[in-house]
């Protein structure tokens, strides 16, 4: 019964990160095409994303939430972070019933995606 609860917990998380991901995304596209829908698109020059979108403080300040880019950078974000709280999610539950194995490969794999994560250049 107990991993039952644990498998309906780590569920509950996946849904609430993808649905709360799409949500942002969706609230971005809309943000964005009320403000740029009828701009020309010019791809003879290449613009890279502005300052405040390459990093988690840039994303979280209220500046950046108020346009579309933001919105999407940010649940973009979201949906790469909620497979991290999922193994860190589980690292916890392995740590409570003492599964030192699965606590050393769990914690073998959060390492390795944070370390991929935080690690990255900024382009």
């Amino acid at each position: 019964m107990e991993d039952r609860r644990l498998e309906l917990i780590v569920s509950y998380l996946l849904r609430i990160g993808v649905g709360a991901s799409a949500f942002l995304v969706m609230a971005g596209a809309v943000v964005y095409l009320a403000q740029h829908g009828v701009a020309v698109a010019d791809y003879h020059t290449f613009r890279g994303e502005p300052a405040a979108y390459r990093s988690l403080t840039g994303l979280l300040a209220l500046e950046a939430l108020r346009h579309g880019e933001g919105l999407i950078q940010l649940g973009l974000v979201l949906l790469i972070f909620t497979p991290m709280a999922r193994v860190a999610l589980t690292l916890l539950m392995f740590l409570g019933q003492r599964d030192w194995i699965y606590v050393a490969v769990s914690a073998l794999v959060l390492a390795t995606l944070l370390y991929s994560f935080f690690s990255a250049s900024p382009a």
